[in-house]
């Protein structure tokens, strides 16, 4: 260590002995700093440092001479051992490695309550190892997050991120501002406008969902209320209803009549399936074959040819089809009447109500007045209704915007910016489909004027001056004139899908069950007395069969799959459901004596050929199991879901050709390398074609 450390004197810089006056070694006590990021100044050093939860590091007796040379060093590590924690700041890579955070919010600053708790902490003293840190970690984070005060009335201000009537009265209801937070927003210049609840900052900054006493209903009565408002304009609304493509066959869109009234009746619906990046391409044509799938569960819901305007894929997330869904809109609807965002929850109706806002679709002004709506894996994360104005697409605007459209089109990727580059790459690895969403029309700003402020100047460098002279930046707003005939775009609350397994999860296992980025297809081949694992949320038992079967698992990457035998199926979940092994649901057994029991139920197919699966097992809202077998092979399996959740067996499958996206047999498992299709830019030239 001494020579790694740089000293001549040969002494190590880690625990050890340092040398005394006498030249006998002296054991040197040793200080523990908590790591919480790079240490400033320390460069890489601190960098490296960072992942480590505790540095030691000696202090000498009497150093040699040459140790002189590390007294800057020890000077600024014994101030930073001096100085305070850095509990506003969370740990960098604590939620890859899914460890808790600890941190306050910053928006939202410390209570008493909240201190107390971590003085509590400082005075104790705590053995050491992980599952006394999660302890304490638990501590912090349950301290009560604000301070309610039940005599101020509501303020009749919305949040701009979910919706709610913004109020400080009870913290457990939709819209809570801790007190503190609530009045100094109300004396600030721009008072309560544009600013978010608690639960929205803690999504948005922290990923973490509180959970409020919302009635059942609450969702399905503001989209009704919403929709049977009187016809403004002299015409009915257009319903653009978000259909998660990984939840088909769709629950909710059966029930869009008896949201809809008699005397305001809709002027159509337009079906848009979303989340259509996370799906690989399993064979030509798959896109295809997803639009008639959806056009058939449209029929199958009783939606009237006449009233279906169209049915459009895209992903809000990586921008695939948005600028086709946007020309559709202009060509057909125009600016004709309202348009509300339907369907439910986690369908992506926020973050398409996000990227609409930064599109062609709305007025030039709206994205600096209109805050973006927040969004999670969290169910029903909007409790309200947002809006932004949609612009009219006069014949000059949409000629524009088709000369914008050709100009990109004709792009290849080597001739996009550095920055351009990066975004598309960083899209490319969350989903298969990409799209570049680009805007038409946008206000030019102006260069902001200087101000020079003399008086500024006649403080030497010693000297701060007592106050500041910048004046806070003022919220924009639209004129009367800009909105008066305005046609708005709404977002509406999701509506609760029953006998889904979300309902029964918490926010860190809806987090690795909601799949965030490309699902990679895990393909494993059974024999008959064999039992397939996905999780702890669900099970398939191949019971009985003349061949060896193909499982394909389309979930998400975070959620491990696990192979045993029919006659250890029963012990393995009796020991390891609730541990890391299964990893959902978390929290041991405690956890799951809570959770529902799974219950079966006998599935019996036919083989169609070692080429095309012959259905889906799908396991409630936690993924699917894609079965190939050979042909007219019959194949006795038995299905288990969380009692409460629904099992469908979707026939034909939605991606038939699954089984083939696989890489070679992993020598003594049941298991196939996995591999990850390449990504696909809709709107860029390729570089053969150019």
């Amino acid at each position: 260590m001494a020579a790694a450390g740089g000293c001549p004197g040969g002494h190590r810089e880690l625990g050890g002995c340092w040398r005394s006056g006498d030249g006998r070694g002296t054991a040197a006590p040793a200080l523990a700093v908590t790591a919480k990021g790079p240490a400033p100044g320390l460069g890489d050093a601190g960098a490296a440092a960072q992942p480590f939860p505790f540095l030691f590091f000696p202090f000498p007796c009497s150093p040699c001479p040459a140790a002189a040379m590390h007294r800057p060093c020890w000077a600024l590590l014994a101030r930073l051992a001096r100085a305070r924690p850095c509990w506003g700041a969370p740990r960098r890579w604590a939620a890859v490695r899914g460890e808790e955070e600890q941190f306050v919010f910053l928006e939202y600053e410390p209570q008493p309550e909240l201190e107390a708790a971590r003085g509590e902490l400082k005075a104790e003293e705590h053995p050491r190892g992980p599952a006394a840190s999660r302890e304490r970690r638990a501590r912090v984070v349950a301290a009560p997050p604000g301070r309610p005060e039940p005599s101020v009335p509501p303020s009749g201000v919305s949040c701009s991120g979910c919706g709610a009537e913004l109020q400080c009265r009870d913290g457990a209801q939709p819209g809570f501002v801790p007190a503190d937070k609530y009045h100094r927003l109300e004396e600030s210049p721009a008072g309560l406008r544009g600013a978010v609840c608690q639960r929205c900052w803690l999504l948005a900054h922290h990923g973490r969902a509180l959970r409020l006493q919302l009635p059942p209903e609450q969702h399905r009565r503001v989209v009704s209320a919403a929709l049977q408002r009187p016809a403004r304009h002299g015409r009915g609304p257009l319903l653009l209803y978000l259909l998660d493509v990984l939840e088909l066959p769709d629950p909710l869109l059966p029930q869009l009549p008896e949201l809809l009234s008699p005397q305001v009746p809709a002027a159509g619906v337009l079906v848009v399936g979303t989340k259509v990046d996370l799906l690989p391409a399993d064979s030509p044509g798959h896109l295809g074959r997803l639009r008639q799938r959806l056009e058939a569960a449209c029929a199958q819901a009783g939606l009237r040819r006449d009233a279906l305007v169209d049915v459009r894929l895209v992903s809000a997330k990586t921008g695939f089809g948005l600028e086709g869904l946007v020309s559709r809109l202009q060509r057909s609807w125009k600016c004709a009447g309202d348009v509300y965002l339907l369907g439910a929850t986690n369908s992506g109706k926020s973050t398409l109500f996000n990227a609409l806002l930064r599109s062609d679709y709305c007025k030039s002004r709206a994205p600096d007045v209109v805050d973006r709506a927040t969004v999670s894996p969290w169910p029903g994360t909007t409790l309200n209704l947002l809006k932004f104005p949609i612009i009219n697409p006069t014949c000059d605007r949409i000629f524009r915007r088709q000369e914008r459209l050709k100009d990109e089109a004709l792009k290849t990727e080597d001739q996009l910016s550095s920055e351009e580059k990066r975004h598309l790459n960083r899209l490319k690895k969350q989903g298969y489909l990409v799209g570049r969403v680009g805007r038409t029309f946008q206000r030019q700003k102006s260069s902001p004027l200087i101000e020079f402020d003399p008086d500024m100047l006649s403080y030497s460098i010693d000297e701060d001056p007592s106050h500041s002279h910048k004046k806070p930046k003022e919220k924009e707003e639209f004129t009367y004139n800009e909105v008066k005939d305005a046609r708005w775009c709404f977002d509406t609350p999701g509506i609760v899908k029953e006998n889904c397994v979300l309902n029964l999860l918490t926010d860190k296992e809806v987090k690795l069950v909601m799949p965030a980025k490309a699902v990679i297809p895990r393909t494993y081949i059974l024999k008959p007395g064999m039992v397939l694992f996905l999780a702890a949320l669900g099970r398939v038992d191949y019971l009985q069969g003349e061949k060896p079967a193909w499982f394909s698992v389309v979930a998400s990457n975070l959620l491990p799959v696990h192979i045993s035998t029919l006659s250890n199926a029963d012990a393995i979940y009796e020991k390891h459901a609730g541990e890391e092994l299964l990893k959902v649901p978390m929290g041991g057994k405690e956890r799951m004596k809570e959770f529902p029991p799974l219950v079966p139920q006998d599935i019996t197919l036919k083989g169609v050929g070692t080429t095309e699966a012959v259905a889906d097992i799908k396991l409630s809202s936690a993924g699917w199991v894609a079965v190939t077998a050979h042909k007219e092979e019959e194949l006795l399996l038995r299905a288990y879901t969380p009692k409460g959740t629904e099992l469908v067996v979707r026939e034909p499958p939605l991606l038939p050709c699954i089984s083939s996206i696989r890489g070679a047999r992993i020598a003594g498992t049941a298991a196939y390398r996995t591999k990850k299709p390449p990504a696909l830019v809709e709107n860029l030239k390729t570089m053969k074609n150019s």
